[in-house]
């Protein structure tokens, strides 16, 4: 997959487990498990170039004497992922047209 449009859909789909509520990065990894194939190692910078776009916001919270650290869609998030949803309609319609080419041969 095109490194550029798998970057797109890896923050999409951060944003859209995000949309649904407050999580934390083990907690979103699960989330797309069996979805979308993302590591901790990836989705971490993710996190911060969303977070430094201003799409999402962070905080701790104190868990088993630890801090965890929860992340947070902003309405410029949801903005972000409602624009991809438009965006995404028309990948839907080139990869339509290209697989119509494809069963005629």
């Amino acid at each position: 997959m095109d490194l550029q449009l798998k970057r797109g859909l890896l923050d999409a789909c951060v944003l859209s487990v995000l949309a649904r509520g407050d999580s934390y990065g083990y907690k979103m990894v699960r989330d797309m498990t069996g979805r979308v194939e993302i590591s901790e190692s990836t989705l971490y910078p993710i996190l911060k170039r969303l977070e430094a776009a201003g799409c999402l916001t962070v905080y701790s919270v104190e868990h088993n004497g630890r801090l965890r650290r929860f992340y947070s869609i902003t309405e410029r998030g949801r903005i972000r992922l409602n624009e991809f949803m438009k965006d995404w309609q028309e990948v839907v319609s080139a990869y339509n047209f290209i697989k119509e080419g494809c069963e005629n041969e």
